[in-house]
């Protein structure tokens, strides 16, 4: 392995508990000029209430980094399994609260 790249590799350690995910079904996105939040939220039929499951921060340069490797991922997706279906104003849950900034859904 040639040096240079040995010098750029980060050991990333997965405990057990880390590995068996949180599952989300909501994303809430707000920003300010130095960060971005992503709240992941479980979103159960028939529970009026939902709690944030995890929450993520990240600088603005990280964000544009995760959205950039979302779209190639999505794009090796649906070359192997077809197109995902377009979730466009697919009536997902009604979100009445700001959390003080601008937010999107996902």
């Amino acid at each position: 392995m040639d040096e240079k790249v040995k010098q750029n590799q980060i050991n990333i350690e997965l405990n057990d508990e880390v590995a068996q995910g949180i599952y989300s079904n909501l994303a809430i996105i707000t920003h300010s000029s130095a960060e971005f939040v992503l709240d992941f939220v479980r979103v159960m039929p028939g529970v009026p209430k939902a709690r944030v499951q995890s929450r993520i921060i990240l600088t603005p340069e990280h964000a544009k980094r995760l959205l950039l490797a979302l779209q190639d991922n999505i794009a090796k997706y649906e070359s192997v399994h077809g197109k995902i279906k377009d979730v466009q104003g697919a009536g997902g849950p009604v979100m009445p609260m700001n959390f003080g900034g601008p937010t999107a859904q996902a």
